[in-house]
């Protein structure tokens, strides 16, 4: 699973019919404190994500596909399964 923000959504017109209705997310990875990080994936949004959102992204076919479409079989690489309200990180320890 990735974190990451949603920085803006694809619009296709054409598209294969197995994605018919699905959204298609432009998502930046970030790190757990929420910085930026290099790797900017598509990922089809199964949970109404919208722009400036962090969410989870699943990076595994079978998952993925079931998620996004909730059919097993389509070729999708990355959906977005959540929506992250917000991240509680423990304070780090002095030894």
């Amino acid at each position: 699973m990735l974190l990451a923000r949603v920085i803006g959504n694809v619009v296709s017109t054409q598209k294969n019919q197995r994605y018919e209705g699905a959204r298609i997310m432009l998502c930046r990875q970030i790190t757990p404190e929420g910085e930026d990080m290099d790797y900017t994936c598509l990922a089809l949004d199964s949970v109404s994500a919208g722009e400036g959102d962090v969410v989870l992204i699943v990076q595994e076919g079978l998952s993925a596909s079931t998620a996004a479409t909730g059919k097993a079989g389509a070729a999708i690489d990355s959906a977005i399964v959540g929506v992250v309200d917000y991240i509680d990180l423990l304070p780090n320890e002095k030894i």
